[in-house]
């Protein structure tokens, strides 16, 4: 199983709608890729800005490429973005799991 991680920043003003947005477009997206386990949206405020990050697990590399492309470290954005997101970070961290319980 493989973790894909995603970080992105808005202005604490919009973080309800950017969190409503997740919901409702990003999460279904994820979802609909055979081979997606789970998603989990983590959400941090530090004043004027507040940090999402996405935590998506996948059955295997085949899966997230399905999802990403070929380059499977590239980011994923959706056009909605624009009106959300700080920055367009270009990359992606994915981590092995190696343990559970």
């Amino acid at each position: 199983m493989i973790t894909r991680m995603w970080h992105g920043r808005v202005r604490t003003s919009k973080a309800k709608a950017y969190r409503e947005f997740t919901i409702a477009r990003a999460i279904p997206d994820y979802q609909s890729v055979e081979g997606n386990i789970s998603v989990h949206v983590l959400e941090r405020t530090e004043g004027n800005i507040t940090h999402f990050i996405t935590l998506t697990f996948w059955k295997d590399l085949d899966s997230i490429k399905a999802f990403a492309g070929e380059d499977v470290e590239k980011a994923k954005y959706y056009p909605e973005d624009i009106d959300f997101l700080l920055e367009f970070e270009p990359r992606v961290v994915h981590y092995e799991v190696v343990g559970q319980s």
